[in-house]
């Protein structure tokens, strides 16, 4: 049970990864030609929102940074 756990426990990691590889690339991307993908957007988006919900947008971005962190 305990190789399942650390075998899937694996596979998030590598996905997650790849997944934060993929974020950078589109914000290279954005910034080299004019946010195609509109990542840069998004980003800004998530930004306005945690700064108009105050103090529960500033506990959730802990907790993303926090996951990150990890």
């Amino acid at each position: 049970m305990k190789q399942v756990i650390s075998s899937v426990n694996g596979w998030v990691n590598e996905i997650t990864e790849f997944l934060q590889g993929l974020i950078v690339l589109g914000v290279v991307v954005g910034i080299l030609f004019n946010d195609y993908f509109g990542v840069i957007g998004g980003i800004g988006n998530l930004m306005g929102q945690i700064g108009e919900n105050g103090l529960a947008g500033l506990v959730a971005l802990v907790l993303v940074v926090l996951w990150y962190k990890k």
